[in-house]
């Protein structure tokens, strides 16, 4: 017998505690160390108000525009029916994992001085515009973010019940009336969350600034710290910058959660929708005209991109194939990292139905990955050369940020594995490695497998801590593309965009794939 209390701590418990320890420091810790040498007292220069005006005027255009040409795009989706419209919702979450010097390239191909949009304005006599700058930088924006808020209005279009539908139709509604009636409700609930998110995303925007703006004009506060630690080497001024964009994204991501409203669980039937609307001609063109839009807008410039990149594929240097490598390693890496360290905060939160595991992976919705690296910057920076630390303090961050998303698709899963087997693993004495390699993964391995693949896509795509760290000789793939750009090399730079855009879609599916197969089982 025990003479004493003894205080057990399970290796669940310990890896947990780790994997806190690692987000906590990647978040807070970077952020007391940016805070630690920040110059307050020297206070923002004009170029820095200039730098945090245009990220907030940006930012808040780049959402608002996103979130209105998605609700039309949105209420198309949700009224029709027609051949590919599954093919083309699933096109819709492309931009996402789409890596974004590959959709900077694609925007130039189509938007660009020489592009399909500027051909057409000179054939018709009219004068040409310029992408770059604050124009090009909406425009980037909006192409990625437009899809993301359809998809979510979407989702909240089709949770309406039939069943309103029918009782609108049997109480004579007119397509205003039910708009008003029936649709607006449910849109004036999700989008003061989803904007608040797109206006997150649009904040910490760093790989679009840096190709279609960098002017004094059009300077995010993220390509202002970049500019303070690459070339002015001003550590205090970054940690300055980098202090006020983490304020900024706390609020911004503290709105999110504000704003978001859960709609009611209305009764329903699960009942196929049938709209009396939806035969009006009018309303017919008018959405086929919305989807046609979103269609153009997506597909083309990845077109324009596998049309450029198929003959410059072939002629691409040897150092372009070194950096895809790299790039390669460093995402799987990433993947590897963050599933260490997202599986037990998703089995301490489903297991012992703990919140603070989803407090800390969150953290990192509000850090910046150029605010991490700045934090680490100034850490390292003393003791070893950044240079030689760029890809595993790449890989690292990587995988910190994509943590988020992994919990999310992961914990309803496991929730539902402690809800339904629990008791009876607990009675058969299914514990440790075990029960989790018998019972938890085989049940959460769709979840799992596309974690993975969003994880390694978006390390593929990173031209963030990257930039900051890696030697001119030892970048990642999206790093030499900037560079190939830099130096009007534009014929090698589409097709290093394309092999860019076959390994992200690549590691994405066998990922995706590996999870479905005898998932469930």
């Amino acid at each position: 017998m025990a003479r004493r209390a003894v205080s057990i701590i399970s290796p669940l418990g310990l890896w947990g505690a780790a994997a806190a320890a690692l987000l906590l420091f990647l978040t807070l810790g970077t952020l007391a160390a940016v805070a630690w040498q920040a110059e307050f007292t020297r206070g923002l220069g004009r170029a820095d108000i200039a730098a945090l005006r245009f990220t907030l005027i940006q930012a808040f255009f780049s959402a608002l525009l996103s979130v209105a040409l998605a609700i039309p795009v949105a209420r198309a989706l949700a009224r029709r029916q027609f051949p590919g419209r599954q093919i083309l919702i699933t096109l819709l979450g492309a931009p996402f994992i789409l890596p974004v010097i590959v959709a900077v390239l694609g925007l130039l191909a189509v938007f660009g001085r020489a592009g399909i949009f500027n051909q057409m304005l000179n054939a018709f006599g009219f004068e040409t515009v310029s992408v770059y700058g604050f124009s090009g930088v909406l425009l980037a924006h909006v192409f990625f973010n437009l899809p993301l808020a359809t998809r979510l209005i979407l989702q909240s279009w089709l949770a309406i019940p039939a069943e309103r539908f029918r009782l609108a139709q049997s109480l004579g509604f007119a397509p205003r009336d039910m708009f008003r009636q029936i649709e607006w409700p449910m849109l004036r609930e999700v989008i003061p969350g989803i904007f608040a998110v797109i206006f997150l995303i649009c904040t910490t925007s760093f790989a679009v600034a840096l190709t279609l703006g960098g002017g004094p004009k059009a300077t995010t506060i993220e390509l202002a710290i970049y500019q303070a630690l690459r070339s002015d080497f001003a550590p205090g001024k970054a940690a300055l910058l980098s202090s006020i964009q983490f304020l900024l994204c706390t609020l911004a991501a503290w709105s999110a959660w504000y704003f978001t409203r859960h709609q009611d669980a209305a009764a329903g039937f699960d009942r196929a929708v049938q709209r009396s609307d939806a035969g009006a001609v009018g309303l017919r063109i008018q959405d086929g005209l919305c989807l046609g839009f979103a269609a153009f807008f997506v597909i083309l410039p990845l077109a324009m991109v596998i049309k450029s990149g198929l003959t410059g594929i072939l002629n691409m240097p040897d150092v372009v194939w070194w950096a895809a490598l790299r790039s390669v390693l460093m995402a799987i890496a990433s993947s590897i990292v963050m599933l260490s360290l997202v599986l037990p905060l998703a089995q301490i939160a489903a297991k012992e139905k703990r919140a603070w595991p989803e407090a800390i992976a969150y953290l990192s919705v509000s850090a910046s990955p150029l605010v991490i690296g700045t934090g680490l910057f100034i850490l390292l920076n003393p003791y070893f050369s950044p240079r030689d630390l760029a890809l595993p303090v790449t890989i690292i961050v990587n995988a910190a940020m994509a943590i988020p998303f992994a919990l999310r698709g992961l914990l309803p899963a496991m929730r539902e594995v402690e809800a339904s087997y629990a008791p009876l693993a607990d009675q058969l004495g299914m514990a440790g490695f075990a029960r989790f390699r018998l019972l938890t993964l085989p049940r959460i391995r769709r979840p799992l497998g596309f974690a993975l693949g969003l994880t390694a896509a978006l390390s593929m795509g990173d031209l963030g801590v990257v930039a900051l760290f890696a030697d001119p000789d030892a970048g990642t793939l999206p790093l030499m593309i900037y560079r190939l750009m830099g130096a009007y090399r534009m014929e090698q730079a589409a097709g290093a965009a394309l092999l860019l855009l076959i390994l992200s879609l690549a590691l994405f599916m066998i990922f995706d794939r590996g999870g479905q197969k005898n998932a469930d089982t």
